[in-house]
This record gives structure tokens, C-alpha cells and sequence, in this order.
């Protein structure tokens, strides 16, 4: 039978990142990523570009940074959904 090797989902996804998308891809998405608002998005579709767009910003992809990635989500909604 085929053997597999258990890896953690954070070396996968940096291995995978790192094998398919150039220095510039990724750094164009963490630019993206740290410039995102919700603008006239609804908060799903705001939501549903910020996971995606997190993945490539090490520092909010650890457990230890789940708090700051909260922060930087809520910080991207517009002030009057901040206030509910």
C-alpha cells in the first residue's frame, strides 16, 4: 500500500503557495489583503474575499493571531456596521 506523511495545514498551504505563485503574486495579494474595506460590499461578500486574501499574510495565520485577524477584519467594515 501507499504510505502518507501527516503535515500540518500551515506548511501545506505555505509549501503549495510557495510552489505556485511567483514573489510578485503574493505580494500583490498581501497588498490587497492589508488594503481591504468593505467599501458597498454586503459583510458575506466582504468576508469572502478576506479569507482568501488572509492566506497570504503569515502573521495573521497562526493561532496565536486569531485576535489580530478579528481585528483587522472588524477594522475593514464600514463605521456604521462597526457600531452594532
Amino acid at each position: 500500500g501507499v504510505e502518507g506523511v501527516v503535515i500540518l495545514w500551515e506548511v501545506f498551504k505555505w509549501e503549495f503557495l510557495r510552489k505556485y505563485f511567483s514573489a510578485d503574486v503574493k505580494n500583490k495579494k498581501v497588498i490587497e489583503f492589508m488594503e481591504l474595506k468593505q467599501g458597498n460590499m454586503l459583510v458575506a461578500e466582504y468576508s469572502a474575499k478576506f479569507e482568501p486574501l488572509c492566506v497570504f499574510s503569515p502573521h495573521y495565520n497562526t493561532a496565536e493571531a486569531e485576535e489580530d485577524k478579528c481585528v483587522k477584519f472588524e477594522s475593514g467594515l464600514r463605521p456604521d456596521i462597526k457600531q452594532l
